[in-house]
């Protein structure tokens, strides 16, 4: 049998944390892989340090050629030793992008699982910063900066080592010469260094605006039947349009920034290749520089012209890579960048081990107390203001109250899906703490107001992932009231329900959920206005089958709803109201004392009687 136990959070390194400096981050991420690191490095210091010998080589051959200079070998021994270098560097080239590739992915999948990991198990509640669109894009993109910055230091030492080797040559031979050369290559560090502000401030903008734009299409993807319901497919167009036009702009302001490093670059090597002739010309004529040393100065001057653009670039992204760290790290949330470096085994080499569920200790409810629970919404306006409550083993307690009373906010701040402001959350005579990592199977089981499928078939949508006989799932599968729909869909339980549960109706799509909530066998079930696309005879049927199957082990259930089905079964009835509880207790008991829910019951009744639904027995304290 398949067991897991989710994946733990990336625990901290054992040394200290490396700050938020993108150079301290990215050596110790780097270093995860210090045999990949160290092979990486030593294969690109040949492939980027070994044009030295070709520049030596080719003044070699113009001065064997010329006469000018006294040469040890012919000019064919130069070109075939330049040739071997080329066809050295060719191979040593095509292994160095392997063992990159190699050493790329596992420290991009290590951020990713990392985060993914710290995201899913992290001990509280939380709230991703921006849309799940723009976390993709973090995901994406800011993870590929990080690995593109640790890409630049690979290959610093290569460039570093041509860089001194080269102009040591040079300067042997033409001091002067050397000194002027590297005057205008100077000025692209001092460029480079200028400029570094505005290239953080447009990258932030450029990722910014890439975020809305893909947030935008997710949220349009999902929300194709409502546009098309209201006739506003111009509108959508037009501001999806406007956010193109924005995260052009910003794009543009980047690639700009990057096109003009590479313009100075350019005319950098044409303004000392112009050096290179003027003082060439002189010295040539007066027998202090030979034909070969003007090969071997044009040779290196693009190289060292690249080293120069490299320098730069590597400064770019050094801006690049701590705007990647501060917006992972705000993804995050209550914990610092050292948490998306540390070190994780992605078990990329020979099976990972059996996923192996743990569960924790099923603690039989007695009693669930809530005393003074408090929470704000994102723009900081009370959402829950002192709500106090309890529920006891076997009872149905329905929390009800008009659109926008806090109903939802309450069962979601009471599992820890919403952070709290206050309050306390007692598991019979255990204080929990962490509501996010109590409240789940088999304590607790939850279906959302707006239950989320896998794009996968109906099957592994309500086992999720669990080995559970044809018995175990006829049972959940009856007890969520859906065995007719079973018998409509072409494939039954193997049925792919597409994105989202696009295949099925919203009542499906409930009842899907519900399903997969009963297979968890937990003792307190939470409802988040499940019956709102049921009809009133399925949601009856849907209550009745929960009490008849939970008859000799009692169930707890915590239910939103504002349907008669659900509140002629409650034993508790918690009006909500500006995020308070204004009136509680049985049915009738509220129905007489607060004016609102005598509205509301009037309004279910007549529901219900629509409906042609049978009146209920009268009410009793369950």
């Amino acid at each position: 049998m398949i067991t897991a136990s989710p994946p733990t959070a990336p625990p901290p390194t054992a040394t200290a944390p490396p700050g938020r400096n993108p150079l301290a981050l990215a050596f110790a991420l780097a270093r995860r892989r210090p045999a990949l690191l160290l092979l990486n490095s030593l294969v690109w210091l040949v492939v980027h340090s070994s044009p030295v010998l070709y520049g030596l080589f080719m003044k070699g051959i113009f001065d064997a050629l010329s006469g000018q200079a006294t040469a040890s070998y012919s000019p064919w021994t130069f070109l075939a030793l330049a040739l071997s270098i080329d066809v050295l560097r060719i191979g040593t080239l095509a292994g160095g992008v392997y063992v990159w590739a190699t050493y790329w992915a596992e420290l991009v999948s290590m951020m990713r699982r990392n985060l993914l990991g710290y995201l899913l198990t992290a001990p509280g509640s939380r709230r991703l910063p921006d849309s799940p669109s723009e976390a993709i894009s973090r995901f994406r993109d800011d993870v590929n900066d990080v690995g593109e910055y640790i890409e630049h230091w690979v290959d610093f030492w290569g460039f570093a080592l041509f860089a001194v080797i080269a102009l040591a040559v040079m300067f042997r031979v033409d001091p002067l010469m050397t000194a002027l050369i590297c005057v205008p290559l100077g000025l692209t560090l001092v460029l480079s260094n200028a400029l570094r502000p505005h290239i953080r401030r447009v990258r932030r903008a450029m990722r910014e605006a890439t975020g809305r734009v893909t947030d935008f299409v997710g949220e349009t993807f999902n929300a194709v039947q409502a546009v098309q319901g209201a006739g506003r497919e111009d509108a959508v167009v037009c501001e999806f349009e406007r956010l193109n036009v924005v995260r052009r702009r910003t794009a543009l302001s980047d690639a700009l920034l990057a096109e003009l490093f590479k313009s100075v670059n350019d005319n950098m090597v044409n303004i000392a290749t112009g050096v290179i002739l003027l003082l060439g010309a002189g010295a040539m004529q007066r027998g202090a520089f030979t034909v070969g040393d003007f090969a071997l100065f044009v040779t290196f001057l693009p190289r060292l012209t690249s080293t120069i653009s490299y320098l730069g670039a590597m400064m770019v992204q050094h801006k690049r890579t701590g705007v990647a760290f501060d917006r992972l790290t705000t993804l995050l949330g209550d914990v610092g960048p050292e948490v998306i470096v540390a070190d994780a085994d992605l078990h990329l080499r020979g099976d990972p081990p059996s996923f192996v569920e743990v569960r924790p200790a099923r603690r039989a409810l007695e009693r669930l107390r809530v005393v003074g629970l408090r929470s704000r919404h994102t723009d900081g306006a009370p959402a829950l203001g002192d709500v106090s409550f309890e529920l006891h083993r076997g009872s149905f307690t329905v929390v009800t109250g008009r659109v926008g009373s806090g109903k939802s906010t309450l069962v979601r701040v009471l599992m820890g899906l919403l952070p709290r402001e206050a309050g306390e959350v007692w598991w019979n005579d255990t204080l929990v703490e962490d509501p996010a990592s109590w409240f789940v199977p088999p304590r607790s089981a939850y279906t959302s107001q707006v239950p989320r499928l896998f794009s996968d078939t109906l099957r592994e949508n309500v086992t999720m992932g669990r080995d559970a006989d044809d018995g175990e799932l006829d049972a959940v599968i009856r007890l969520a009231v859906m065995e007719r729909d079973l018998e409509m869909l072409h494939r039954g339980l193997d049925t792919e329900v597409g994105s989202r549960g696009v295949r099925l109706s919203g009542g499906q799509v409930q009842r899907s959920a519900a399903a997969r909530m009963f297979m968890r066998g937990a003792d307190l079930l939470v409802f988040d206005d499940l019956s709102s696309a049921l009809d009133v005879e399925t949601e009856r049927q849907l209550w009745e089958g929960l009490f008849e199957r939970h008859a000799g082990r009692s169930v707890t259930c915590l239910v939103v709803s504002h349907r008669r089905a659900a509140l002629e079964r409650a034993d508790q009835v918690l009006v909500m109201d500006g995020g308070r509880i204004v009136a509680s207790g049985t049915l009738e008991e509220v129905v007489a004392a607060s004016p609102e829910m005598a509205e509301l019951w009037g309004d279910a009744r007549a529901e219900g009687d629509e409906a042609h639904v049978p009146a209920a027995p009268a009410l009793v304290a369950r």
